[in-house]
């Protein structure tokens, strides 16, 4: 049923979107697109997985081995998963299959992707803090979001660097929320802890891990500069690193169906000064394009993968 409703929510803002642009300029646009940047910014997914994949293989504890070609299948069909699952639930997925073919401990594997996905949202959040420092509009609109992102980065580190504070956040949530989600939260505080123990233990690793995370939403904001170009548009890269983080961080809120709707509204907004809502529409396209590309890459390793998502309610990550 929430599938159903996030699916809805997204035809329903992309409705109103494509009703007030011309179907036929969307069209010719992609017909007159960049013969190299087109190619170019679409085929980055290769580059962005492959950098993923080595740094899932960095995460993993020295006492274990996950090959490459693994790593990338594993990415590629958690891809998949989390265009149909709700909440990002391929990730969960690809820990419990961790697990299971004996690469570590359930909690310790639920723990690596919660710190992989944090590493992520982090690194996305100082890219945008960077480039809304050096953003020329400085209206009150953008001081308040330049302002909540670098609050949200500051709590997101603080979270990921002191476990006291850690420990303090998780109670405060197990207070508030109902027993059923607080079952949940007490099982992530204790995947929080082994998350500590072990990447803290290693502070060069961690730098390491750190460095990887921030290279690679790099790439992501690179594409989507790309991306621009290829629908012959124009924005500033510095521009483009405060604007593009702040409309994947609209897709991520839990509103619609793998972001779409929201994250395509707020490329409309946000890239009003530099082109029309047009170009924005496109834009919104080759974005959903970037989640959509891994998950057909994902398909022939899904079978693997089918009987893992039946049991994963049974699991005790």
């Amino acid at each position: 049923m929430k599938r159903f409703i996030s699916i809805t929510v997204s035809m329903i803002i992309l409705s109103i979107i494509y009703s007030k642009i011309d179907l036929q300029a969307l069209a010719d646009i992609f017909l007159n697109s960049h013969r190299f940047w087109m190619p170019v910014s679409l085929a980055m997914v290769i580059p962005i997985t492959l950098f993923t994949a080595w740094r899932l293989q960095q995460l993993m504890p020295k006492s274990t081995y996950l090959g490459f070609w693994e790593a990338n299948r594993l990415i590629l069909a958690a891809s998949v998963l989390n265009m149909v699952l709700p909440s990002k639930m391929g990730d969960i997925a690809k820990a419990y299959f961790m697990r299971e073919r004996g690469h570590l401990s359930g909690s310790l594997s639920l723990s690596l992707v919660v710190f992989e996905k944090s590493c992520d949202l982090l690194s996305l959040l100082l890219w945008c803090v960077f480039g809304l420092f050096l953003y020329p509009r400085k209206d009150v609109i953008f001081l308040t979001m330049t302002l909540g992102v670098t609050t949200g980065l500051i709590i997101g580190i603080l979270i990921l660097s002191s476990r006291n504070f850690a420990d303090f956040l998780f109670f405060i949530l197990e207070k508030i929320t109902p027993k059923t989600i607080g079952k949940k939260i007490a099982k992530l505080q204790e995947s929080w802890t082994a998350m500590h123990e072990h990447f803290w233990s290693d502070k060069r690793q961690l730098l390491k891990i750190s460095a990887t995370s921030i290279f690679i939403w790099f790439l992501h904001l690179l594409q989507i500069w790309f991306f621009i170009l290829a629908l012959n548009a124009w924005v500033p890269f510095i521009t483009n690193l405060a604007l593009s983080p702040l409309a994947i961080l609209a897709g991520l809120m839990p509103l619609t169906f793998a972001g779409v709707g929201t994250r395509d509204a707020a490329l409309v907004i946000f890239y009003e000064p530099y082109f029309n809502a047009t170009v924005a529409a496109g834009l919104g396209l080759l974005c959903t394009a970037r989640y959509f590309l891994p998950a057909v890459g994902g398909l022939p390793f899904l079978s693997q993968y089918l009987t893992t998502v039946r049991n994963l309610k049974q699991s005790d990550i």
